[in-house]
């Protein structure tokens, strides 16, 4: 993990936040190429979710709410993790990570971890010039309450009948008592939240089961290993009371496995919960049967800094290759992003940056291209060139040579398996569509 994280900061994927100060915990700035594998990671989820469907509407909700959100959801009263300090280091842990609570795990000492106590998670901030109980807020936890009060008023003016789903990305804040891990355990993330509302027709546990395979295929399609993923079914102890189904989806990290997603069929729980504090009618009501119901709940919640963190793990590969001219071997890092996560999908060189004519012939086929594809116009040592976009993920690399000058064509590297192919430049783009290289 040690050498992903320096990759990470040594190409431009993620800088500690606030790093000349010395950093804060829990904090983290996407680079020029994290930011953009980031946005690919969402937009990947969000073609999926809502533009290839028909029954999913998109939705943007406030990052701060009125309190009593987070009074009727539970969060007030229950969204705690158990924190001990150890009286001697004065380090903080939770009490759950914790192999055992009669020794530090920092300082070794015995019996000088204070006894659990509940600590909630959520941001407070406030509202208005003054800083009192009448203007404490909070920074959203999840994005989910968001979509449940309003419920109403989008399948009012989406004009949707239940089956049907809203769907959006959004910041979420959490007061992590050990964040850790890279990005894996931060205070501030992103997450994709999915909410199917269904009615009880007794079709609601196979409208889970058919999100449970739709998740999975997601993974499967953007190349991440089967068998670093699995999909762990919760027992009933392991639910909460109200669910009645719920998986979550994990990868195996270089620490342990790790949660990704969290899919959960939560009745009606919600919406009841919202209702019976706001006093407010958040059912459904069917024009056809002239009835009302509260629909059921089917959840995909998934963190996007997580996925994305993911996905740089699983394309992270360290191999040995042989010169073909001297045979002498040398370590090549890669990363083995699928095309359409990756940031740069298609680098282009000069042969030699002193010759105008190359240089030109270049940087034009990039122009051309990058109104397709994401691309990268770079100039230097061949060999070096490649290195540097084997590290940062970039599945096909083309040079432009002096024969590029008379025949018009180019060569193209594949960052997999190193080999190459010349094709007309005038194909470059239905090459690299036929590829699924394209944006």
């Amino acid at each position: 993990m040690d050498e992903i994280a320096a990759l990470a900061k040594r190409r431009g994927f993620v800088f500690q936040s606030s790093e000349i100060y010395g950093g804060i915990g829990g904090f983290f700035d996407y680079g020029p190429l994290g930011a953009v594998l980031k946005r690919n990671v969402k937009d990947a989820w969000w073609r999926e979710i809502v533009e290839a469907r028909d029954d999913v509407v998109a939705f943007d909700a406030s990052i701060i709410m009125h309190p009593n959100t987070w009074v009727a959801s539970g969060h007030v009263a229950a969204f705690h993790d158990k924190l001990v300090d150890c009286k001697n280091c004065k380090h903080r842990f939770r009490a759950d990570h914790l192999a055992s609570l009669e020794k530090c795990p920092d300082c070794g000492m015995r019996d000088t971890l204070t006894e659990p106590r509940n600590f909630n998670l959520m941001m407070q901030t406030s509202i208005g010039p003054m800083e009192d109980s009448a203007s404490r807020a909070y920074l959203r936890p999840e994005t989910a309450q968001g979509i449940f009060v309003n419920f109403k008023n989008i399948y009012q003016t989406a004009r949707k009948k239940p089956p049907f789903g809203i769907a959006q990305i959004g910041k979420s804040f959490r007061t992590e008592i050990t964040p850790g891990n890279f990005t894996f355990r931060v205070r501030e993330f992103e997450q994709a939240e999915l909410e199917c509302f269904v009615p009880d027709d007794g079709k609601d546990l196979a409208c889970y089961e058919q999100w449970v395979a739709a998740r999975k295929k997601w993974y499967s399609d953007y190349g991440i290993r089967e068998e670093r993923l699995r999909f762990y079914e919760l027992k009933p102890e392991e639910r909460p009371h109200y669910a009645k189904a719920g998986t979550d989806v994990e990868y195996l990290f270089p620490w342990g496995w790790g949660e990704l997603e969290s899919i959960a069929h939560r009745g009606t729980y919600d919406l009841d919960a919202h209702m019976a504090l706001s006093g407010k009618d958040l059912t459904y009501f069917d024009e056809a049967t002239k009835t009302k119901y509260t629909p059921i709940l089917i959840e995909s919640s998934a963190g996007m800094d997580r996925t994305m963190l993911t996905m740089l793990v699983d394309a992270y590969d360290v191999e040995s290759v042989a010169d073909a001219e001297s045979g002498k071997e040398s370590t090549r890092v890669v990363l083995r992003f699928h095309p359409q996560i990756a940031p740069v999908q298609a680098g282009i060189f000069p042969l030699a940056r002193n010759k105008p004519e190359l240089v030109a012939r270049a940087r034009a086929i990039e122009a051309d291209l990058r109104r397709f594809a994401r691309t990268q116009y770079d100039e230097g040592n061949v060999g070096q060139l490649y290195r540097r976009q084997d590290e940062i993920g970039t599945p096909f690399c083309i040079m432009v040579d002096y024969e590029s000058l008379d025949d018009g064509t180019v060569t193209i590297r594949h960052r997999d398996s190193m080999l190459q192919d010349r094709i007309d430049a005038g194909r470059l783009r239905a090459w690299l569509e036929e590829r699924n290289a394209l944006r």
